[in-house]
Order: structure tokens, then C-alpha cells, then sequence
């Protein structure tokens, strides 16, 4: 289905190289990362009040071509239950389709991850390849070094300062996947189901291949559609509504853990914040075209409307009430309660809501 060794070799070949950096400098940025991590993750504890057994994990710093091999890994292994479907298919297309076609959707998976890996500057990775010995985390918490650097010099913050705002947020995914010991599985359960759903007839996907094509000439010319919503099936959408309603609450979450705790460990958090999101706002019209396509937008969209959802809801019932959102699938919120927080409340808590 995907040449991933192609994926891995695109992506590497056309990423952009980092900020010019020292030996020393280099050596530097990724021992603070490493020590700000573990920092940020007793913040985060303290204030989130989610406890776990879990021992306490030092931060993986990569490059950009490490980041593209560290998720063509992960990406494997989320598709590996639609690969063995297709595998075992009694209708398997002919070889060279599937020779060529493993080639093209490499070519094009390197693509996406060389864009990407200029732009992300951390990340909890959910998805690993199984550890033999049973003694490696389930997860791994990724920080990228050149792109912290390029972001805080870009934005002219206080590295320091910076780096650990960055910390909190990703450690908050950290906490959250290690102290709620089903979120993992059902984020897992959610995507296998999702992938699962796909058609995967021949005259089905040429359709959504069509479709495709023209959202993105559509989104060139200033439109507002996206990948995502073209190549989903039906059955999808519903499965799609739950995994973005988790992911906007995680990614909510840890937007606001980041600005709540971020004034009494980070002194410039204001300015860092201010500088943060005119940043995700900018960049050039190819910039703004590939991530609407990508869905990156909707990304950003997650997190103002999760972190809203979270700060009422922790203005009203306090953070021991709003824990009550990881005791079990059924008290995560709907995809409707992340913009009405006021039902969630009145289902998971039981008592009507406070007045805002």
C-alpha cells in the first residue's frame, strides 16, 4: 500500500535543513530540552491533579529527518490492521498496480512529513512499534530541536522561557496518556475502527480520487475544504466525530495547562502567547493552502475551541470536577459538548452548572 523506505527517503531529501546552530549550541538547546521536560512534567502533575505509576520519562530530542522516521513508524503501525485487510482481500489488485501505487503514495507520504517536519515542535507518540522485552514506555514523548530554535528566534522570545512553555503542553499529553490507562486503547480502538470503514473498491476510490483533485483546486482558489472530509466514507464521519471530539479535549487540555501554570514558571508567558498565535496565523499563501488541504487549520481550531471547553468547565466545577471527564469513554465529551459545556456538565457532574 505505501513504499515506507520511499516515504522515509522522500521526506528526508526534501526537508528543509534547521537553523544555522554551533556544535555548542546544539549540544545545549538539547540537554535544557531534556531537563525542561522533566520539570514541566511535576508542573503539570501538581496542577492537573492526574497521577500515574508510571516512571517519569526524559524527553527524546530529534532532528527533522529523525522526527519523518520516528512517524513513518508510528504510521505503520496505525495502518497495519488495514494493510493485513487489503493483504488478505480476495480481490487483491494486480502487482504492478500495487507496485506502482506503493511508490506513488510513498512519494507523497515523504511529502507531507518533509512539510511537516519543519513545523511541528513536539509531539506524544502514541502509536510505537511493539517492544519484545515489554520494558520500553508505550509512548514516547518527541521535542524537535531546530524548530524550537527557529520558532523562538523567529518570534525573538526568551529561549528559555520558551522552551518550557512548549514542555508543558506536550508533557500534558505525556500525563494524560499515562494517567488514564484506557485513553490510549480507545484512541487505538477509534482509529483501527476508522481505517477499517474505508471502501476500498476500485470504482470507490477513483470517486474520492476525483473528489480530491477538486478540493484542492478549490482550495487554491481561496476555498475552505480539506482532505480529510473527501476521502471518508459515510461510516466514517460518525467515527470521525468522536476521534476529533477526543482530540480537540486533549489538545484543548493542554492549551490551557500550558497558560495556567505558564505565569508562575514562565515570567514572558504573555508575550510568548501573543507572538504564538499571530505565528500560527501567518506565513505564506502556499503555507496557509497546504495546511488548510492537510487539515492542519482544523487542528488549530481544536485547540481554541478545546481549551475554552476545559477553562469553563474548571471555572465551574473545579479541577476535581472536570477530572471526571477520564473516568471512562462514556464521560469524554460529544462532539457537540466541546461547544456546549453546559451539557456536559449537567450529564457527567449531575448538578446544573454554575453561571459563568
Amino acid at each position: 500500500m505505501i513504499d515506507w523506505d520511499l516515504a522515509v527517503t522522500t521526506g528526508t531529501r526534501l526537508v528543509r535543513p534547521g537553523p544555522q546552530v554551533s556544535r555548542e549550541e546544539a549540544r545545549q538547546a538539547v540537554t535544557e530540552l531534556r531537563t525542561l521536560s522533566r520539570e514541566a512534567e511535576g508542573h503539570v502533575r501538581e496542577f492537573t491533579k492526574i497521577h500515574t505509576d508510571t516512571a517519569p520519562q526524559t524527553a527524546t530530542v530529534v532532528d527533522r529527518p529523525g522526527w519523518i522516521r520516528a512517524n513513518v513508524e508510528g504510521f505503520r503501525v496505525v495502518l497495519e490492521p488495514l494493510t493485513q485487510r487489503m493483504g488478505n482481500s480476495s480481490n487483491p489488485p494486480p502487482a504492478i498496480v500495487s507496485a506502482v501505487g506503493s511508490r506513488i503514495t510513498g512519494v507523497e507520504v515523504g511529502a507531507v512529513l518533509a512539510f511537516l517536519a519543519s513545523r511541528v515542535l513536539g509531539q506524544y507518540e502514541l502509536f510505537l512499534p511493539p517492544d519484545p522485552t515489554g520494558q520500553e514506555p508505550a509512548g514516547r514523548l518527541t521535542l524537535v530541536a531546530p524548530n524550537i530554535v527557529h520558532a523562538e528566534r523567529e518570534m525573538g522570545v526568551n529561549p528559555h522561557d520558551f522552551r518550557l512553555w512548549v514542555c508543558l503542553h506536550e508533557e500534558t499529553h505525556r500525563v494524560q496518556f499515562t494517567g488514564v490507562p484506557w485513553l490510549r486503547e480507545y484512541v487505538r480502538g477509534q482509529m483501527t475502527e476508522f481505517l477499517l470503514a474505508s471502501d476500498l473498491d476500485l470504482p470507490t476510490l477513483l470517486e474520492r480520487l476525483r473528489n480530491a483533485a477538486d478540493t484542492v483546486a478549490d482550495v487554491v482558489r481561496g476555498g475552505e475544504g480539506n482532505l480529510i472530509d473527501v476521502i471518508q466514507s459515510p461510516g466514517q464521519k460518525e467515527i470521525l466525530d468522536r476521534l476529533t471530539a477526543v482530540m480537540t479535549l486533549v489538545e484543548g487540555h493542554g492549551d490551557y495547562v500550558m497558560d495556567a501554570v505558564g505565569p508562575s514558571v514562565v515570567p514572558s508567558v504573555a508575550d510568548i502567547r501573543a507572538k504564538f498565535a499571530q505565528r500560527r496565523e501567518g506565513g505564506t499563501r502556499l503555507d496557509r493552502t497546504v495546511r488548510r488541504l492537510l487539515g492542519i487549520e482544523l487542528k488549530m481550531k481544536q485547540y481554541a475551541e478545546g481549551s475554552a471547553f476545559v477553562r469553563t468547565v474548571v471555572d465551574r466545577v473545579g479541577m476535581d470536577g472536570f477530572n471526571k471527564i477520564w473516568t471512562s469513554p462514556e464521560t469524554l465529551p460529544t462532539h457537540q459538548e466541546i461547544s456546549d459545556p453546559t451539557s456536559w456538565i449537567d450529564r457527567v457532574i449531575g448538578t446544573p452548572a454554575l453561571p459563568a
